[in-house]
């Protein structure tokens, strides 16, 4: 009966499906991979987001990835990069990145899926170690051309009579003109706490883009979009506080961080700049999390519209705070790091997190079929490998 589906029905069927186990359906038999071949690989506009891990030094080009849905690990090969690269942040189904090769930030696009790379057109100044923001617009989570802007503030450029200076200026990358320009500047200060205290990432909330900084106590700067505007917002225990994260939770700007010998809590803003704590990861987890220490210092933190992860290394286990749809709340999840694929002990590597919405589609081709996508998946807790994207999509690929 399988084997002989209508092609709209069975596309229908394949719609449900995540990433690996789509891969796996269209490797089943002829007629489940002609339909792959014939429907767009669209996914469910509501699954849940994916944990996507890169390592954080150069230990070959590829990535570790966890599928919540199964709670599985999953290895992709990174090997069509021209660069080692470093994640910014997710903007829906890419990843924005910068090359690790680089003083000067260059930053691209990438869909480790689908094998895409594409280098953004070079800021109007050189930079180094500026702070980076995105503001997505207009897309869904599953949108392959998503459209947002990225900014960049701060950061070191060359002095007009040589050496290096503070830059205060303010560009914005716009993905449907393809271009970057000036659009304002910032008080010195800001500019030498978003180059030297500030990490890449940021959290935009109610027309404010926020970074944290960390010069001496937390605190988080703010560029008002609308007003073209900077201002300081300060956060709860500051100065106790061991590490701090900005996420977004729904439509609340919302700041995460533990203190030595304490829990890690979770806070929302609310009206008046004021701080409401909401949520504390429960004893037992975060004992677990610790392996019975009592520092929170190498803790990271990454979210998305429906979950909060924190992590430290790739073989260490995560908290996750998730939605639970069916049951109307959130609740908290412990996750295992990733130890084996293929039945191979994976190394235990420093990396850096982000969540993505996987996407089979390649970015300019989302409404068609594609044809000259190709994939396969031979197992749980095996390697992904999407080639031969090229093709498909000539104008994103970076022709190594």
């Amino acid at each position: 009966m399988w084997s002989n589906l209508p092609f709209d029905l069975l596309a229908k069927i394949f719609s449900f499906l995540s990433p690996d186990s789509l891969a796996c359906a269209r490797s089943a038999c002829r007629h489940w991979h002609a339909c792959a071949e014939t429907y767009p690989l669209t996914l469910p506009q509501h699954q849940q987001a994916w944990f996507l891990a890169l390592p954080t030094r150069n230990r070959g080009q590829r990535c570790y990835v966890h599928n919540p849905v199964i709670d599985n690990w999953h290895m992709i090969s990174l090997d069509f990069l021209p660069d080692q690269i470093r994640p910014v942040a997710s903007i829906g189904t890419l990843i924005l990145v910068r090359s690790a090769n680089r003083t000067i930030l260059q930053l691209a696009l990438c869909n480790p899926f689908t094998r895409q790379f594409r280098y953004l057109p070079m800021l109007n100044i050189t930079r180094t170690n500026p702070a980076v923001g995105v503001l997505t617009l207009e897309s869904g989570q599953n949108d392959p051309n998503p459209h947002f802007r990225v900014y960049v503030a701060g950061g070191m450029s060359e002095a007009p009579r040589g050496g290096a200076t503070y830059e205060i200026t303010l560009e914005m990358y716009d993905s449907m003109d393809d271009t970057w320009q000036l659009i304002g500047f910032m008080p010195m200060e800001f500019a030498v706490r978003l180059t030297v205290w500030t990490p890449n990432e940021s959290v935009y909330s109610n027309g404010v883009l926020y970074w944290m900084t960390s010069a001496r106590a937390y605190s988080a700067m703010g560029f008002d979009i609308g007003s073209n505007t900077w201002r300081e917002l300060s956060v709860p225990m500051a100065d106790r506080l061991e590490f701090a994260a900005l996420l977004w939770r729904n439509g609340s700007l919302t700041l995460v961080g533990g203190t030595s010998g304490g829990d890690a809590c979770i806070w929302e803003l609310n009206e008046g700049d004021s701080w409401g704590i909401i949520e504390r990861v429960p004893s037992e987890l975060g004992l677990k999390f610790l392996g019975g220490k009592r520092s929170w210092g190498s803790t990271k933190c990454v979210g998305s519209e429906g979950g909060i992860c924190l992590y430290r290394e790739l073989g260490s286990g995560m908290v996750v705070w998730r939605e639970n749809e069916e049951k109307g709340k959130w609740e908290w999840f412990w996750v295992e790091g990733c130890h084996f694929i293929r039945g191979k002990q994976v190394q235990n590597l420093p990396i850096k997190g982000v969540f993505l919405h996987p996407n089979l589609v390649p970015v300019g081709c989302s409404q068609e079929p594609v044809s000259r996508l190709h994939g396969h998946f031979s197992g749980a807790g095996d390697e992904l490998v999407f080639s031969n994207c090229q093709q498909a999509c000539p104008r994103f690929i970076y022709n190594l």
